[in-house]
């Protein structure tokens, strides 16, 4: 299963970006462009330069590296191709949508083509009274050689966006607070904001050597910027007495029907990533005996880093923080801030991974009815957090009347790096019976290594902090993946039908251990997901094309203390915002009159979020289903025109759970109207 919200985003200790899971574990570090990883955590936001999105599921860090747990998600880019394929579409909705793209391929020459990808989309979120998204982006590229031996690929990628983040409503016991209306905005609009900018280039050299040995070689450098002011709606709520669900408040609650804003209001995060990557794969194609190979070797370099300036957005003019921030309505928030503004940089911190990786899968043709294929992949992996000491406001006290506050947001300390280094060994094998031509019954086990410095976002600590131990010398965590599946083709190959028994299991993960002299982590975690898959994709007939998906998932933790600690509270629970049930269903029929309808449903069961207190953390936030449709009409040979309509019930759910703190409503009842026209 993978999930990811409507919105895609979260915030985090690695920062404001892609939120994705696939089935029950993190895959926002998992993800890989063209085959090449891309672990930095920020907001993949448009799809306009994508041709199509794979997902390998299960413990697999043999194929992307650095401890897949859930699975992967390869994001492969629009190329050139040798046919003229011209597309203008252009879109408008409701709730201020706006959308404007153009995939332009021209071939020049008998083995020669560019292509260009434009795109500029705004949008309001349904359902929300503040948010907003904005951006823009470019995709050029270059083919040589196509259709010959040797094929040269340029790429270029430049997108920006400007929005404004989105956080939600206040939760309690893992439910909407009464009275608080979905739509209700508990940031400051004049404040809040996300802006980043994302450019990346690519070289690809594909040469086949032979009918026996092919090579290719990609090359990327990308980098992104962003900054975030956010405002996370935290703080003390005060309702009616007897109106559940209150649960646990803060401070003190004088005036009913109020909420005082606290937290980190007005932090800032000013963050840039960087890769530069070097990827060759030989593919090699022969038979020892009557077993027929299929192999591919090679070797990857890649080079991370990562720096974050943090700071604070309200101060007063002498540079002490802003502490109490104005009582809000809690029915009808006031969303504007009139308070001091003077930024000022509490926090700053650098990192960098570099990782080196060798490996080897092979694909046997047993016979015509066994297949065999395995993979094997070693990695060395070397990351390094950096963090500073910030020169922040002292208050005068009885003691100390006068503090120096010169020079507050100046590094005056730290620059000492926490290293991590590992040697990583993944491997994958897998066995396959295919009984008739067009079924198969595999069956596949792998596994996973996950290193303290998985993705240059994440800080590798030396020392233990008030909540986490010390994790810069521990093993890396360990999963493995154990795999029953059956894949069947019908109608001559246009519909395939697919069902899978698995396990995932992190047999080792990192727990703090209050026994540690040094505050030292332990690896004494251990939780697993068992699931079952069933999906159908494809042509029933001609005219009806189906994409269809149901996952259960039974995911427990086992252990989530270390060895020796008595109470474990945690210890048979679910894991967070992992549903029992999932289903997703999309169908379309073309109609005789040059018309094609189209409906869907997804459905989530219900979970239980991450941040729960103590007292609510067996009540789970409910399940949802959302429904939507479309109609599409071919006018004329060249120009379509598609109306999509999503949520038609106007179904309120909430993603991103925090049970006692915040959630984000569910994109509520909007309608496009899109046009596509090819020339």
């Amino acid at each position: 299963m993978c999930q990811v919200s409507p919105s895609g985003r979260v915030r985090g200790g690695g920062g404001y970006g892609d939120s994705i899971a696939i089935r029950g574990y993190s895959a926002s570090s998992d993800i890989t462009v063209d085959g090449v990883r891309d672990s930095a955590q920020y907001t993949r936001s448009d799809s306009f330069n994508l041709e199509q999105v794979e997902v390998t599921k299960g413990a697999n860090s043999v194929y992307s590296g650095v401890g897949a747990i859930g699975g992967t998600i390869n994001l492969v880019t629009k190329t050139p191709k040798a046919n003229a394929e011209r597309v203008i579409t252009a879109g408008v909705g409701t709730d201020g949508y706006y959308r404007l793209t153009a995939d332009l391929n021209q071939p020049f020459a008998e083995t020669a083509a560019a292509r260009l990808n434009l795109m500029t989309h705004v949008n309001d979120v349904p359902g929300r009274d503040v948010e907003r998204y904005e951006r823009w982006g470019l995709a050029p590229s270059l083919a040589l050689g196509i259709g010959t031996a040797t094929r040269l690929t340029l790429t270029g990628f430049y997108q920006e966006d400007e929005n404004i983040p989105e956080y939600g409503v206040l939760f309690r016991n893992n439910r909407p607070v009464p009275g608080v209306d979905p739509s209700d905005y508990f940031g400051y609009r004049n404040v809040d904001i996300q802006k980043s900018k994302t450019a990346s280039s690519t070289a690809i050299i594909d040469h086949r050597v032979s009918s026996l040995l092919r090579i290719r070689n990609l090359s990327r450098w990308a980098q992104t910027e962003q900054l975030t002011i956010v405002d996370p709606p935290q703080g003390n709520v005060c309702i009616e007495a007897g109106q559940p669900p209150l649960g646990a408040t803060s401070g003190t609650c004088t005036t009913s029907g109020t909420y005082q804003p606290s937290g980190p209001r007005g932090n800032v995060r000013d963050t840039e990533n960087a890769i530069l990557t070097n990827q060759t794969d030989l593919t090699w194609t022969f038979a020892t005996g009557d077993v027929r190979h299929t192999l591919v070797t090679g070797f990857q370099l890649s080079h991370e880093r990562y720096g974050i300036d943090g700071s604070r957005e309200f101060n007063n003019p002498d540079g002490s923080p802003v502490t109490s921030f104005p009582v809000m309505d809690l029915y009808n928030p006031d969303s504007f801030y009139t308070g001091p503004r003077n930024r000022l940089r509490t926090s700053k911190a650098d990192g960098s991974v570099e990782n080196v990786a060798v490996y080897a899968f092979d694909a046997l043709e047993l016979s015509e009815r066994w297949e065999l294929n395995g993979g094997l992949r070693y990695e060395r992996n070397v990351g390094s957090t950096t963090p500073y000491t910030i020169k922040t406001y002292t208050a005068p006290t009885s003691a100390n009347p006068d503090p120096d506050n010169s020079n507050l947001g100046a590094i005056i300390g730290g620059g000492v790096p926490a290293t991590n280094s590992e040697d990583l060994l993944s491997y994958r094998a897998g066995l396959i019976f295919k009984p008739v031509p067009n079924g198969s019954v595999y069956i596949a086990y792998g596994n996973s290594e996950t290193p303290s410095k998985a993705s240059v976002n994440a800080s590798c600590r030396a020392v233990p902090t008030s909540s986490s131990g010390a994790n810069c010398s521990v093993d890396p965590e360990q999963a493995r993946n154990y795999e029953l599946g059956s894949k069947w083709e019908f109608a001559d190959g246009a519909l395939s039908v697919n069902a899978a028994l698995f396990r995932n299991e992190r047999n080792r993960f990192r727990v703090n251990d209050p026994e540690s002299p040094t505050g030292e982590q332990v690896l004494d975690g251990k939780n697993r997901v068992d699931g079952v898959e069933i999906g159908a994709y494809g042509q029933i007939t001609p005219q009806w094309s189906v994409f269809a998906s149901f996952v259960h998932l039974d995911s427990e933790i086992l252990q989530s203390v270390a060895d020796g600690v008595e109470s474990d509270p945690q210890k048979g629970k679910p894991l967070p915002n992992t549903p029992d049930n999932a289903l997703s269903l999309w169908t379309v029929y073309e109609l005789p009159i040059r018309l094609r309808v189209g409906y869907g449903v997804q459905y989530q069961g219900e979970v239980l979020p991450n941040g729960s207190a103590p007292a609510p953390n067996d009540v789970k936030v409910p399940g949802y289903w959302v429904h939507r449709a479309m109609v599409g009409y071919a006018a004329v040979p060249k120009l379509d025109f598609q109306l999509n309509v999503n949520n038609i019930f106007d179904e309120e759910y909430y993603t991103r759970i925090r049970g006692n703190g915040w959630a984000t409503p569910g994109e509520g009842f909007n309608t496009v109207l899109s046009a596509f026209y090819r020339f």
